[in-house]
Parts: C-alpha cells; sequence; structure tokens
C-alpha cells in the first residue's frame, strides 16, 4: 500500500506521509493470517540457523494481532511448524515485542533451562488500524521476523538487556474497546475505539528520551562505548524519532539502519525485520556490536546489546 493508495482513503499526500514519517509505502497481508506470516519467518529462521522443528525447546511468539483471543498465537505456530517438543506462548508487548521475547530467551538459556528458543515477532496490523483516521493509518503494516537463540560460548550473542514500562501513559498509544473493560457489544457503535488511538506529539516526545535511556543502559550494562557500536537496529517507527534517536547517542545515522521506507511500523516484527535485512545486505560482521532499542504502546520500551 503506498501513500498514493492511502491519498485515495484520508485527506494526505505523499509529500506530508513522507516528511513527517519517512514512510513511502507498507505491506498489507491479503488472505492470510498472522499464524501464516509467522509460519514463513520461522522457516526462513530455522533454515537459515540449519535447525529442525524437534529441536526448539521454546516458541515465543510477540504480537498484539493474533489469530484467535483463545488460545496464543504460540500454539497455533508450534501446530503449523510442527514443534513437538516445545512450549509455545505470546508475549504481548506492542512494539518492543521482538526484543522482550529476546531477553526471556536469554534468560531461558543463560540459567540452562532451555537450549534453542525461537522469538517471532510478527503483526497483522491492517486488521487493527482505522483507515479513517489519517493520524494513524499511514503509519502501519504488516509483517514477521523470526530468530533463533542457542547458547554460545566465545563471548559473542547478547551482551546485556534492558526492559521498562509505565502504564499510566497507555492512552498515548491504545485501543479502549473489544476487551473486557470496554466489550464490543451489539449496541457498539464502532466509533473507532476499537482501532488503534495515538496521541502523536507526546508520544514522539517520550519515545526519543525513553529510547535513549535504553540504549544508554545496554551500553554501560555491557561497558560499551557508543563509538563501538557497528550497527543500530531501532524500532522503525518515525524517521524523525530515529533521527533524534541518532543525535542523543551521538550516532551517525550511516550507523542507524532503516527499512521504514518500504514497511512502515510493523509493531513487533520492525525489529527483527530490520535486523534480518541487515544481515542478508552484509551490513553486520563477526564481532560487531549491534545495538536494538525499541518502544511501543504500553508505554513500553526496551532495547539489547549483542555481539555478532
Amino acid at each position: 500500500m503506498t501513500n498514493a493508495d492511502l491519498e485515495k482513503l484520508v485527506d494526505t499526500t505523499d509529500e506530508w506521509i513522507t516528511t513527517r514519517t519517512g514512510i513511502k509505502e507498507r505491506r498489507i497481508a491479503r488472505d492470510m493470517a498472522t499464524s501464516d506470516m509467522a509460519v514463513e519467518a520461522c522457516k526462513r529462521a530455522m533454515e537459515m540457523a540449519e535447525t529442525k522443528g524437534e529441536e526448539i525447546d521454546v516458541l515465543v511468539a510477540a504480537t498484539v494481532t493474533p489469530d484467535y483471543k483463545l488460545p496464543s498465537l504460540g500454539c497455533v505456530i508450534q501446530e503449523k511448524l510442527s514443534l513437538p517438543n516445545a512450549v509455545a506462548f505470546d508475549v504481548v508487548s506492542a512494539c518492543t515485542g521482538f526484543i522482550n521475547g529476546l531477553t526471556i530467551a536469554n534468560a531461558y538459556i543463560e540459567t540452562g533451562s532451555y537450549k534453542k528458543i525461537m522469538v517471532v515477532g510478527v503483526e497483522k496490523l491492517s486488521t487493527f488500524v482505522n483507515y479513517r483516521d489519517r493520524n494513524t493509518c499511514i503509519l502501519f503494516g504488516d509483517g514477521a521476523g523470526a530468530a533463533i537463540f542457542a547458547p554460545s560460548h566465545n563471548g559473542r550473542g547478547v551482551q546485556s538487556t534492558f526492559m521498562k514500562s509505565d502504564g499510566s501513559m497507555r492512552e498515548m498509544l491504545w485501543s479502549k474497546s473489544g476487551g473486557a473493560a470496554f466489550p464490543v457489544t451489539e449496541e457498539f457503535n464502532f466509533d473507532g475505539t476499537d482501532k488503534v488511538m495515538m496521541n502523536g506529539s507526546d508520544l514522539f516526545k517520550v519515545a526519543v528520551k525513553e529510547m535513549g535511556n535504553a540504549a544508554t543502559e545496554v551500553m554501560q550494562k555491557a561497558g560499551v562505548d557508543s563509538s563501538e557500536i557497528s550497527i543500530i537496529i531501532p524500532h522503525q517507527a518515525n524517521i524523525r524519532i530515529i533521527e533524534a534517536l541518532a543525535k542523543r547517542l551521538k550516532l551517525d545515522m550511516n550507523k542507524v539502519f532503516l527499512n521504514i521506507e518500504k514497511y512502515g511500523n510493523t509493531s513487533a516484527a520492525s525489529v527483527p525485520l530490520a535486523l534480518d535485512e541487515a544481515n542478508r545486505q552484509g551490513r553486520i560482521n563477526e564481532g560487531d556490536y549491534v545495538l536494538m532499542v525499541a518502544f511501543g504502546g504500553g508505554l513500553i520500551w526496551g532495547s539489547a546489546l549483542i555481539k555478532w
């Protein structure tokens, strides 16, 4: 879905969207469920990692757009992928979902609880977006990305992680109706409160501040200076947020991986999509410090530092 397509739906222009967000187009999943995208991403991760389904001990699915309210998306993916030995569950952390899933995987591996864990960030936000609201519908797209985590004994791998949230700011980015607090009944007038609602200006300020804090936190915990970072993989939400983050961290934009122009904001899929593209394009080399950072509805934010 291009900006030109959106011009036909709401009062906006390609120039306005591009200037303010950096987005030119986004992908919309047709005739497929969230789990179908997740399965494809997981298959590609398993192929790259030379891993068979029976080797996966844990499957963590990060999403806010599951196939069903019950059961978890993880269980649906498990059945479709044939992961007989895995325990599967969901993490609901919006745009920070993949990093939170990575943090869980790292903790399981460090404690020796499990050896091989697959984390998939996946969203079908096109089912959750109000295409009459020009402030939100221009931002979001569908996608999935996955990674497999296993023990490392050579100093490479996850160096540090950080997670934090503040539920008092949840109404900056939320969907009010459709849950147990405000269920959609027969009398519901579908006023848009069951879709994504966002206070963009206030969210921008918090996002830049807390993403910067999260990035600084993992570097300090690992004893790594920002000058040692080879590449930063930020959540692809808005080009202005990313530029402000790079400036705050004193990192040149040529160290920042961007694919927002092609996909828009894919929430939990954003970081793994960018990580995969950066890897396949040869932007990441052995021994590189890779900094990932994200911020999303909750409000919740987090970061992870990996030595590739």
